[in-house]
């Protein structure tokens, strides 16, 4: 293994690691590891960006497969979050059409 493939390899087990910690971070809603850990995420993808498919073994590319179904679980979560809150704050407020006639 070269020492770029061993970067790349490094690379994508910390990715790994900061979704599982994303993933925790959403379950508990903990605003400030959420923070920390999309910065971690957003200095990763700078690691990564000058990587090409073509310089990918079988062993990476079984890393960016699970990296990338994490990163879909923790999409869909901090979409259902996102919508909950949408939804609370709507029977809140009430709808916007009836908010609108009022003011």
């Amino acid at each position: 293994m070269t020492s770029r493939t061993e970067a790349l390899y490094a690379n994508l087990r910390q990715m790994i690691a900061v979704l599982e910690a994303e993933r925790q971070a959403l379950a508990t809603l903990d605003a400030d590891e959420l923070v920390e850990v999309s910065r971690k995420k957003q200095l990763l993808c700078d690691e990564l960006e000058p990587v090409g498919a073509d310089e990918l073994d079988e062993l990476t590319r079984e890393l960016v497969t699970t990296a990338s179904a994490l990163n879909e679980v923790n999409r869909r979560v901090r979409n259902l979050l996102a919508a909950n809150v949408a939804a609370r704050l709507e029977v809140l407020g009430g709808s916007r059409a009836a908010y609108s006639a009022v003011g």
